[in-house]
């Protein structure tokens, strides 16, 4: 499983998670900083990603597309 840490969290969640055997990455190492939510989800999607975020945007994007 695929992990993608959203910017509001911390980056040190990835060093947790990758020391339990998951393969993690934080948003700040792959996108802009500043890139939309939905610039986030197109991502995490085409790489199959499971998005870890604290961002209450993420279940309004995901029920307006459906994802």
């Amino acid at each position: 499983m695929k992990l993608l840490v959203d910017m509001n969290l911390s980056p040190r969640w990835t060093l947790l998670l990758a020391g339990n055997g998951f393969d993690a990455s934080h948003w700040s190492a792959v996108g802009a900083p500043d890139a939309p939510d939905a610039e986030i989800m197109a991502f995490a999607r085409s790489g199959d990603h499971v998005v870890l975020t604290h961002d209450l945007d993420f279940g309004a994007i995901l029920a307006a597309t459906g994802a």
